[in-house]
Protein backbone atom coordinates (compact mmCIF):
# COMPACT_ATOMS: atom_id res chain seq x y z
CA UNK A 1 0.00 0.00 0.00
CA UNK A 2 1.71 3.29 -1.09
CA UNK A 3 1.71 5.96 1.51
CA UNK A 4 -1.27 8.45 -0.44
CA UNK A 5 -0.92 11.92 -1.14
CA UNK A 6 -1.59 14.75 0.66
CA UNK A 7 -3.21 16.01 -3.01
CA UNK A 8 -2.64 14.70 -6.39
CA UNK A 9 -3.47 14.97 -10.04
CA UNK A 10 -6.58 17.48 -10.13
CA UNK A 11 -6.57 18.73 -6.82
CA UNK A 12 -2.94 19.74 -7.11
CA UNK A 13 -3.77 21.47 -10.26
CA UNK A 14 -6.77 23.18 -9.47
CA UNK A 15 -4.58 24.27 -5.96
CA UNK A 16 -1.64 25.60 -8.31
CA UNK A 17 -4.07 27.62 -10.21
CA UNK A 18 -6.33 29.18 -7.34
CA UNK A 19 -2.59 30.20 -5.73
CA UNK A 20 -1.85 32.25 -8.57
CA UNK A 21 -4.42 35.11 -7.43
CA UNK A 22 -2.44 35.69 -3.95
CA UNK A 23 0.33 38.20 -4.76
CA UNK A 24 3.85 38.30 -2.43
CA UNK A 25 3.17 35.57 -1.60
CA UNK A 26 5.84 32.57 -1.70
CA UNK A 27 3.78 29.06 -3.04
CA UNK A 28 5.54 25.77 -2.13
CA UNK A 29 4.58 22.20 -2.85
CA UNK A 30 6.44 19.18 -2.45
CA UNK A 31 6.25 16.92 -4.95
CA UNK A 32 8.01 13.81 -3.59
CA UNK A 33 11.56 13.13 -3.31
CA UNK A 34 14.08 16.52 -3.38
CA UNK A 35 11.31 17.83 -5.79
CA UNK A 36 9.51 21.33 -4.89
CA UNK A 37 7.24 23.82 -7.07
CA UNK A 38 7.67 27.38 -5.98
CA UNK A 39 5.20 30.19 -7.20
CA UNK A 40 5.58 33.28 -6.97
CA UNK A 41 3.54 36.35 -8.88
CA UNK A 42 2.52 33.62 -11.79
CA UNK A 43 5.96 32.61 -12.01
CA UNK A 44 6.70 28.51 -11.38
CA UNK A 45 10.07 26.91 -10.56
CA UNK A 46 10.26 23.01 -10.42
CA UNK A 47 13.32 21.98 -8.32
CA UNK A 48 14.72 18.78 -9.34
CA UNK A 49 11.63 16.75 -10.37
CA UNK A 50 11.12 12.76 -9.82
CA UNK A 51 8.06 12.01 -11.59
CA UNK A 52 8.35 8.77 -12.76
CA UNK A 53 9.25 4.86 -12.04
CA UNK A 54 12.33 4.85 -14.15
CA UNK A 55 14.72 3.65 -11.30
CA UNK A 56 11.79 0.88 -10.08
CA UNK A 57 11.83 -0.25 -13.64
CA UNK A 58 16.03 -0.18 -13.96
CA UNK A 59 16.54 -1.85 -10.72
CA UNK A 60 13.21 -3.86 -10.60
CA UNK A 61 15.39 -7.17 -10.67
CA UNK A 62 18.90 -6.55 -9.44
CA UNK A 63 20.43 -6.61 -5.81
CA UNK A 64 19.13 -2.81 -5.39
CA UNK A 65 15.49 -2.74 -5.93
CA UNK A 66 14.29 0.99 -5.78
CA UNK A 67 10.44 -0.16 -4.72
CA UNK A 68 8.29 3.03 -4.64
CA UNK A 69 6.70 3.50 -1.07
CA UNK A 70 4.90 6.44 -1.80
CA UNK A 71 2.21 7.62 -4.45
CA UNK A 72 3.30 9.84 -7.61
CA UNK A 73 1.80 13.10 -7.11
CA UNK A 74 1.00 14.16 -10.78
CA UNK A 75 2.01 13.21 -14.38
CA UNK A 76 5.06 15.53 -15.62
CA UNK A 77 2.97 16.34 -18.64
CA UNK A 78 0.27 18.02 -16.46
CA UNK A 79 2.31 20.66 -15.27
CA UNK A 80 2.17 23.49 -18.43
CA UNK A 81 3.07 26.57 -16.63
CA UNK A 82 6.25 25.44 -15.43
CA UNK A 83 9.68 28.88 -16.05
CA UNK A 84 11.97 27.28 -15.00
CA UNK A 85 13.47 23.85 -14.15
CA UNK A 86 16.89 22.65 -12.03
CA UNK A 87 19.11 19.56 -11.85
CA UNK A 88 21.42 19.99 -9.06
CA UNK A 89 23.64 16.94 -10.35
CA UNK A 90 23.36 13.73 -12.47
CA UNK A 91 21.79 11.19 -10.05
CA UNK A 92 18.45 10.18 -12.00
CA UNK A 93 16.68 10.95 -9.16
CA UNK A 94 17.59 14.83 -9.88
CA UNK A 95 18.09 14.27 -13.52
CA UNK A 96 15.35 11.75 -15.01
CA UNK A 97 14.58 11.98 -18.49
CA UNK A 98 11.24 10.22 -18.63
CA UNK A 99 10.23 13.53 -15.63
CA UNK A 100 12.25 16.39 -18.05
CA UNK A 101 11.27 15.34 -21.61
CA UNK A 102 7.55 15.54 -21.02
CA UNK A 103 7.97 18.38 -19.00
CA UNK A 104 9.75 20.03 -22.03
CA UNK A 105 7.22 19.23 -24.34
CA UNK A 106 4.85 20.79 -22.11
CA UNK A 107 6.64 23.79 -21.62
CA UNK A 108 8.08 24.87 -24.94
CA UNK A 109 9.95 28.22 -23.01
CA UNK A 110 11.62 26.05 -20.37
CA UNK A 111 14.56 27.26 -19.12
CA UNK A 112 17.12 24.73 -17.35
CA UNK A 113 19.40 25.74 -14.74
CA UNK A 114 22.38 22.63 -13.77
CA UNK A 115 25.90 22.42 -12.98
CA UNK A 116 28.08 23.69 -15.68
CA UNK A 117 30.45 20.45 -14.97
CA UNK A 118 27.21 18.31 -15.98
CA UNK A 119 26.49 19.89 -19.21
CA UNK A 120 27.56 17.04 -22.05
CA UNK A 121 25.77 14.69 -19.51
CA UNK A 122 22.94 16.57 -19.27
CA UNK A 123 22.67 16.91 -23.21
CA UNK A 124 23.52 13.24 -23.75
CA UNK A 125 21.21 11.84 -21.38
CA UNK A 126 17.75 14.55 -22.79
CA UNK A 127 19.36 13.92 -26.43
CA UNK A 128 19.12 18.02 -26.64
CA UNK A 129 21.08 20.89 -27.46
CA UNK A 130 24.08 21.56 -25.11
CA UNK A 131 23.86 25.05 -25.66
CA UNK A 132 19.80 24.75 -24.56
CA UNK A 133 20.84 24.58 -20.14
CA UNK A 134 21.99 27.20 -17.69
CA UNK A 135 25.42 26.48 -16.40
CA UNK A 136 26.35 27.15 -12.61
CA UNK A 137 29.38 26.94 -10.55
CA UNK A 138 29.88 27.71 -6.87
CA UNK A 139 29.78 31.52 -6.57
CA UNK A 140 28.72 32.34 -9.56
CA UNK A 141 24.86 34.35 -10.02
CA UNK A 142 22.46 33.91 -12.96
CA UNK A 143 18.80 35.61 -13.55
CA UNK A 144 16.59 33.21 -14.99
CA UNK A 145 12.87 34.35 -15.87
CA UNK A 146 12.84 36.67 -12.85
CA UNK A 147 14.53 34.29 -10.35
CA UNK A 148 18.22 34.90 -9.19
CA UNK A 149 20.22 31.73 -9.25
CA UNK A 150 23.29 31.48 -6.54
CA UNK A 151 25.21 28.30 -7.06
CA UNK A 152 25.92 26.66 -3.78
CA UNK A 153 28.43 23.54 -3.83
CA UNK A 154 27.21 20.14 -2.53
CA UNK A 155 28.69 17.06 -1.15
CA UNK A 156 27.83 13.68 -2.49
CA UNK A 157 29.59 12.81 -0.83
CA UNK A 158 32.50 14.27 -1.36
CA UNK A 159 32.79 17.97 -3.13
CA UNK A 160 33.37 16.80 -6.50
CA UNK A 161 34.99 19.31 -9.05
CA UNK A 162 35.47 18.67 -12.78
CA UNK A 163 39.00 19.45 -14.55
CA UNK A 164 38.08 23.19 -14.41
CA UNK A 165 37.44 23.19 -11.20
CA UNK A 166 33.52 23.34 -11.53
CA UNK A 167 31.41 21.63 -9.17
CA UNK A 168 29.61 18.46 -9.92
CA UNK A 169 27.09 18.73 -7.29
CA UNK A 170 25.39 21.74 -6.57
CA UNK A 171 22.94 23.16 -4.25
CA UNK A 172 21.16 26.60 -5.30
CA UNK A 173 19.79 29.59 -3.41
CA UNK A 174 17.27 31.34 -5.40
CA UNK A 175 16.13 35.06 -4.83
CA UNK A 176 12.81 35.62 -5.94
CA UNK A 177 10.87 39.18 -4.68
CA UNK A 178 11.80 39.82 -1.13
CA UNK A 179 12.37 35.73 -0.58
CA UNK A 180 15.55 33.90 -0.41
CA UNK A 181 15.40 30.00 -0.68
CA UNK A 182 18.01 27.07 -0.78
CA UNK A 183 17.69 23.61 -2.41
CA UNK A 184 20.53 21.62 -0.76
CA UNK A 185 20.40 19.11 -3.90
CA UNK A 186 21.83 15.95 -2.11
CA UNK A 187 24.59 17.34 0.33
CA UNK A 188 26.50 16.12 3.43
CA UNK A 189 27.44 18.99 6.03
CA UNK A 190 30.90 20.21 4.65
CA UNK A 191 33.49 22.46 6.14
CA UNK A 192 32.34 26.00 5.10
CA UNK A 193 28.79 25.43 4.34
CA UNK A 194 27.54 27.24 7.33
CA UNK A 195 29.59 30.48 6.21
CA UNK A 196 28.60 29.97 2.48
CA UNK A 197 25.16 29.92 3.50
CA UNK A 198 24.39 32.31 6.15
CA UNK A 199 24.84 35.63 4.78
CA UNK A 200 21.93 34.84 2.76
CA UNK A 201 19.27 35.31 5.20
CA UNK A 202 17.53 32.37 3.97
CA UNK A 203 13.75 32.51 4.48
CA UNK A 204 12.88 28.23 3.69
CA UNK A 205 15.71 25.59 3.45
CA UNK A 206 14.99 22.57 1.47
CA UNK A 207 17.46 19.50 3.20
CA UNK A 208 17.42 16.25 2.94
CA UNK A 209 17.08 13.92 5.87
CA UNK A 210 17.95 9.92 4.55
CA UNK A 211 21.05 9.99 5.98
CA UNK A 212 24.59 8.37 4.94
CA UNK A 213 24.16 4.97 5.52
CA UNK A 214 27.14 3.02 3.38
CA UNK A 215 25.34 -0.42 3.20
CA UNK A 216 23.02 1.23 0.96
CA UNK A 217 25.61 1.68 -1.70
CA UNK A 218 24.27 4.93 -3.02
CA UNK A 219 25.94 8.63 -1.87
CA UNK A 220 24.56 9.97 1.31
CA UNK A 221 22.63 12.67 2.54
CA UNK A 222 22.19 15.11 5.91
CA UNK A 223 20.30 12.98 8.71
CA UNK A 224 17.99 14.18 10.77
CA UNK A 225 20.07 15.71 13.22
CA UNK A 226 21.94 17.45 11.17
CA UNK A 227 19.46 18.66 8.97
CA UNK A 228 17.47 20.64 12.21
CA UNK A 229 20.84 21.94 13.05
CA UNK A 230 22.14 23.30 9.68
CA UNK A 231 19.02 25.46 9.18
CA UNK A 232 19.10 26.69 12.75
CA UNK A 233 22.97 27.26 12.14
CA UNK A 234 22.37 29.29 9.05
CA UNK A 235 19.69 31.19 10.48
CA UNK A 236 16.77 29.71 8.11
CA UNK A 237 13.28 30.95 9.13
CA UNK A 238 11.60 27.42 8.12
CA UNK A 239 13.23 24.23 7.14
CA UNK A 240 11.62 21.66 4.93
CA UNK A 241 12.90 18.06 4.94
CA UNK A 242 13.20 16.06 1.61
CA UNK A 243 14.22 13.41 0.06
CA UNK A 244 12.42 10.23 2.51
CA UNK A 245 9.47 8.66 1.46
CA UNK A 246 10.28 7.43 -2.02
CA UNK A 247 12.20 4.33 -1.99
CA UNK A 248 11.76 1.71 0.54
CA UNK A 249 15.72 1.29 0.85
CA UNK A 250 17.11 4.88 0.78
CA UNK A 251 14.46 6.79 3.72
CA UNK A 252 14.21 8.69 7.06
CA UNK A 253 11.51 9.00 9.75
CA UNK A 254 10.63 12.92 9.55
CA UNK A 255 9.43 12.17 13.02
CA UNK A 256 13.42 12.35 13.99
CA UNK A 257 13.68 15.57 12.23
CA UNK A 258 10.79 17.14 13.93
CA UNK A 259 12.51 15.79 17.62
CA UNK A 260 16.41 17.85 16.64
CA UNK A 261 14.35 21.00 15.23
CA UNK A 262 12.40 21.32 18.97
CA UNK A 263 16.05 20.42 20.37
CA UNK A 264 17.83 23.09 18.37
CA UNK A 265 14.96 25.50 18.35
CA UNK A 266 14.84 25.34 14.51
CA UNK A 267 11.26 26.36 12.61
CA UNK A 268 10.28 23.65 10.56
CA UNK A 269 7.64 22.13 8.53
CA UNK A 270 7.10 18.43 7.44
CA UNK A 271 5.60 18.19 4.44
CA UNK A 272 2.69 16.24 2.79
CA UNK A 273 3.19 14.79 -1.08
CA UNK A 274 1.20 17.37 -2.60
CA UNK A 275 0.70 19.91 0.24
CA UNK A 276 1.22 23.78 -0.07
CA UNK A 277 3.14 26.10 2.35
CA UNK A 278 2.68 29.49 1.59
CA UNK A 279 4.57 32.50 3.56
CA UNK A 280 4.19 36.26 3.18
CA UNK A 281 6.02 39.03 4.38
Amino acid sequence: MLKPAFQKDEALLADIEASRNQSDTLHSWWLGQSGFLLQYNGKHLLFDPYLSDSLSRKYANTDKPHVRISELVIDPARLPMIDVVTSSHNHTDHLDAETLLPLMAANPNLQFVIPEANRTFIADRLKTDAIWPIGLTDGQTATVDGFVFHGVPAAHNELERDAEGRCKFMGFVVEVGPYRIYHSGDTLWYEGIVDILRPFNIDVAFLPINGNKPERRVAGNLNPDEAARLGREIGARLVIPHHYDLFEFNTADPADFVNACKQYGTPYRVMQLGERVSISR
